[in-house]
């Protein structure tokens, strides 16, 4: 049974969630109407309105900048999964001891620096203008391929990097039970180490594809036909840029779920590290 006092509490709390919400919709709603009126009230505000927001070249050109908006998500899948496995490969070569494996650290670290510090776009076109001109038998030309190698070399630096810092984090006593045990380096990484380092590095590791996703746009310098490229067209047919601002809410809407996703396992591993 509950006792008064606790039903006391629980209707003060449901009062407080309550004045709680309406006060932050109340504020919402005076800082939107706030903007609202703060942009329609300028005076260059109608000639905007018809180069960034014309409802009719919007209507127009979402099938267009949808169907590139599609090659994105499938450059994003296959970078991702690559991009996975390469930086798991450059972080398990970067923590591994003794002097016979120096040249596998050296040429990681090389590796990650290099890509790291190398700008993505600077990258893309060393690799999309680069490699073609090798003229090398099995090099592709597609610059969808190319722009995903771009891609992908330069963000397994970045995840290999958080992999390292999760590997690192697990306390030596864990591999040194596992070795006791009988387990070789790559069963002991494998079994004990990498479970830990990836539960560890998961908000992170989200974070980072979520930038990912945004910087998928990017293979258009290429010449790959994706949202951005469709979006260039059909703003150069129309004479408006409304369709860049279709592909950018559309990139919104992409990257807004992994984003929340991203938030939510944070704040799981914020209350798992309360807890212990």
């Amino acid at each position: 049974m509950t006792s008064d006092l606790q039903r006391e509490r629980l209707a003060y709390r449901r009062s407080r969630a309550r004045r709680s919400t309406l006060v932050a919709l109340a504020s919402t709603v005076v800082f939107a109407a706030a903007v609202w009126f703060g942009v329609t009230g300028a005076p260059g505000w109608p000639r905007v309105r018809d180069s960034f927001f014309d409802w009719r070249v919007a209507l127009r050109s979402l099938p267009a900048v949808a169907g590139g908006l599609w090659l994105n998500v499938r450059v994003l899948v296959v970078c991702e999964v690559a991009v996975l496995v390469l930086a798991l490969l450059v972080a398990a070569a970067r923590t591994l001891r003794g002097p016979v494996w120096f040249p596998l650290r050296a040429l990681s670290t090389a590796y990650v620096d290099l890509f790291r510090g190398l700008p993505l776009l600077i990258c893309l076109y060393l690799v999309g203008f680069g490699l073609p001109g090798l003229r090398l038998s099995g090099v592709p030309t597609d610059p969808v391929v190319l722009g995903g190698i771009a891609l992908v070399l330069v963000y397994s630096a970045y995840v290999a990097e958080v992999f390292r810092a999760g590997i690192e984090s697990v306390h030596p006593s864990q591999v040194a039970a596992a070795r006791s045990l009988g387990l070789d380096h790559r069963r002991t990484l494998r079994l004990v180490v990498l479970p830990q380092a990836v539960r560890r590095v998961l908000p992170a590791l989200l974070n980072d594809f979520v930038a990912l996703q945004k910087d998928c746009g990017l293979i258009s310098v290429l010449g790959a036909v994706d949202a951005v490229r469709a979006a260039q067209i059909e703003s150069s047919l129309a004479y408006d840029f409304t369709p860049y601002v279709v592909a950018g809410l559309l990139f919104v809407l992409l990257a807004v779920p992994s984003g929340r996703l991203a938030d939510r396992v944070a704040r799981r591993a914020a209350r798992r590290q309360g807890a212990l």
